[in-house]
């Protein structure tokens, strides 16, 4: 009945050429949500996405810019119904979300997005995604517990001793390195170096790095591109991947292993193994799922 009364007195109003402010129950719920904004996808002007609760409208070409952080965003305002409140915002899928990621490195390097973590992931969709809810958090714990003992907690992008870098130049290999032989330093969340790796790690992304490893501290998708190629493909020094050491009950321990094997495990270094448990311990606890056995390697 109020409902009905408040439209008859907009229309005598309107008739009248008055003005009137109808309270926001009258106006209908918020709009329906769009499709909800992927940092991956292009979207040109006139394209819209929604992100925390709003729909946003785009102005020009953009992509991997947040719609509230970036000018190309016209805020289109709430939606999700529910008279106006507000919705949760769009997840990402991932197992660890935004909030989760910044209470993880608080000090973090602007360069290493949430954004960017999130849009890496659909180049290895078995990543935190094979098995149950808590060997899935495990294994997002783990690998951000190793990046963030590489990176000083998210904080370096680029390996600090550059007395090293002229010398993961791998000159018998027959592509030789064409970017120079200062070029193939640690970079990136795991810190890629080596001009093998980086072939390596570009032809299966489909990014020639070897040309131009530089990329990796340029563009924070495919730094963390490159991370994930290390976690899910490569035994490195150890006997299996980080992702299957993970997945498949081998233990946290054997992560390390298939990161730096004798140069920290065995005794090789103590002090850095405890530096990487103790970080899992941290994260786990933040997502709430037990460490799980063989910590250590």
């Amino acid at each position: 009945m109020l409902r009905r009364l408040l439209t008859v007195l907009a229309a005598i109003c309107t008739v009248a050429g008055l003005a009137v402010l109808l309270p926001a129950a009258a106006a209908g719920a918020a709009p329906t949500c769009v499709a909800a904004w992927n940092s991956g996808s292009v979207y040109t002007g006139g394209m819209t996405a929604s992100y925390n609760g709003h729909n946003w409208y785009a102005k020009w070409w953009t992509q991997n810019e947040r719609p509230g952080t970036a000018d190309v965003w016209r805020d289109e305002g709430v939606c999700g119904g529910g008279g106006g409140g507000t919705t949760p915002p769009p997840t990402s899928g991932f197992v660890v979300s935004e909030a989760q990621f910044n209470q993880m490195f608080p000090n973090r390097n602007p360069f290493y997005t949430y954004a960017g973590l999130t849009a890496a992931l659909g180049a290895y969709p078995g990543f935190a995604t094979t098995g149950g809810d808590t060997v899935k958090k495990q294994e997002a714990a783990a690998f951000l517990a190793n990046v963030s003992h590489e990176t000083g907690g998210l904080v370096h992008v680029v390996e600090q001793n550059t007395a090293n870098y002229p010398h993961y130049c791998d000159a018998s290999q027959p592509y030789g390195c064409p970017a120079g032989q200062a070029a193939y330093y640690g970079r990136g969340p795991i810190q890629l170096s080596w001009n093998f790796n980086y072939k390596a790690a570009g032809d299966a992304l489909g990014i020639n790095l070897l040309a131009d490893p530089y990329r990796v501290e340029r563009d924070a998708a495919v730094a963390w591109k490159t991370g994930l190629w290390y976690w899910n493909t490569q035994n490195g020094p150890g006997t299996m991947t980080a992702h299957n050491a993970m997945v498949n009950g081998a233990g946290f321990g054997e992560t390390i292993r298939s990161i730096n094997g004798a140069l920290e495990c065995n005794g090789g270094n103590p002090a850095q193994v405890q530096s990487r448990v103790t970080k899992y311990q941290q994260f786990t606890q933040i997502l709430g799922v037990p460490t799980g056995a063989n910590l250590y390697c």
